[in-house]
């Protein structure tokens, strides 16, 4: 796989470098999308777009034999406001369709039954991109996923927050607040007081609870007592029903703080991320991918260091892998121009070749060995016990 690889590198990287200097966000990647199936398409992959209803969503499809299992390699596209490919997604999308091409070019070789996929999910950075997809059925049938994701260390297998978005609307009364205050409600003294409400609950959080919030909305002018405000909140844990239950505290908080101050809130609920379930089998094969090429492997950070992501949904429907790969010295932040820049880099570069060598060798495995994939399958089941949600 190596050497198939090298022979695209200078295509991926021109590939990864384009992308990385015109950034698209959520839900508008179709620049973006264009330059990633070009290559897919010449390469014998038939294209289905829009997907699930998302414009700048794809599959891109290689049917060997009768069409047996399928695997995806699931391509993130989309960049951060201001920040542009500060999360890596450039690489990513590169990656996955340097590791499609070279695995389709081994299989066509080989008598084997198999259907391998590239998924475009956009709108990783808080659309929620996968979860719209599999809600639309887009992963129906999909036996396997694989991507991987660039960080400051090399790490197969790591957790990930569960966490959701409020929104919450405080509704007031307006007044002047020189000649009249007494005739209004002030909606921002409620935000505030929900603020102060969930600061003072935070003694009796229990470990690894998160609430992070800001008001994103505080009136219009200091002489005007304010008759709407909003706080944009994110509540997060490792497990998805803490988050529920710890949701649950935040909108009571809020209604109290409304109540005492005579106004009143509606509250506005994002998409549920769930927390990741790791796929040991294909992550150890991954893993093993990428020693063979001296890449140290590396322990996830026993504290903190952990986030959110529309994978973990997709890791409660289907065996999936989401592995990192170094390309950023220890300790840099993804999110951060300083992230952003390791995402241009040539450090960012060789590091999406050697990801996209682990996956295409994983993805052949998955062809080749049928028992890898009842491996996974068997190691899902046992760390998936009862449905998403349920």
């Amino acid at each position: 796989m190596s050497q198939r690889v090298e022979a695209l590198r200078p295509q991926l990287e021109a590939l990864a470098t384009s992308i990385h200097n015109q950034p698209e966000l959520a839900f508008e990647e179709h620049r973006t999308v264009a330059r990633l199936l070009e290559p897919l398409q010449r390469a014998g992959f038939e294209v289905v777009r829009p997907l699930g209803g998302l414009d700048t969503a794809f599959r891109a499809t290689r049917t060997f034999g009768k069409g047996g299992p399928r695997m995806a390699l699931l391509a993130e596209y989309d960049a951060l406001p201001e920040l542009g490919h500060a999360c890596g997604h450039n690489l990513i999308c590169s990656a996955a369709v340097g590791a499609a091409i070279t695995a389709a070019g081994y299989l066509e070789r080989q008598e084997v039954d198999f259907t391998l996929e590239v998924v475009g999910c956009p709108a990783e950075e808080g659309g929620g991109g996968k979860i719209i997809l599999i809600n639309a059925g887009a992963f129906d049938g999909v036996d396997a996923a694989l991507m991987f994701h660039p960080s400051h260390r090399t790490m197969p297998v790591r957790s990930s927050l569960a966490a959701t978005r409020l929104t919450l609307k405080f509704y007031g009364k307006a007044s002047h607040a020189a000649t009249n205050p007494h005739l209004g409600i002030n909606a921002l003294d409620a935000c505030i007081q929900t603020f102060n409400a969930i600061n003072a609950l935070r003694q009796h959080f229990p470990d690894e609870h998160r609430v992070h919030g800001i008001i994103s909305h505080g009136g219009t002018a200091p002489n005007v007592v304010p008759d709407f405000a909003e706080a944009r909140f994110l509540v997060r844990h490792r497990r998805l029903e803490q988050v529920i239950e710890l949701k649950e505290r935040v909108v009571r908080a809020a209604e109290g703080a409304a109540m005492s101050v005579g106004a009143r809130v509606e509250v506005d609920e994002g998409m549920m991320l769930a927390d990741r379930v790791n796929n040991f089998p294909l992550a150890q094969r991954f893993a093993g991918y990428l020693v063979e090429q001296n890449i140290e492997l590396q322990e996830p950070p026993t504290v903190g260091g952990v986030g959110s992501s529309d994978f973990g949904n997709l890791s409660h429907v289907l065996p999936a892998i989401h592995p990192y790969v170094k390309i950023a010295p220890e300790g840099t932040s993804n999110h951060t121009p300083a992230f952003a820049k390791a995402a241009g880099s040539p450090e960012g570069l060789a590091a999406m070749i050697s990801a996209a060598k682990a996956l295409a060798a994983t993805t052949v495995d998955l062809a080749l060995e049928p028992e890898l994939l009842e491996r996974a399958k068997a190691d899902f089941a046992t760390a998936v016990t009862q449905p998403l949600g349920s």
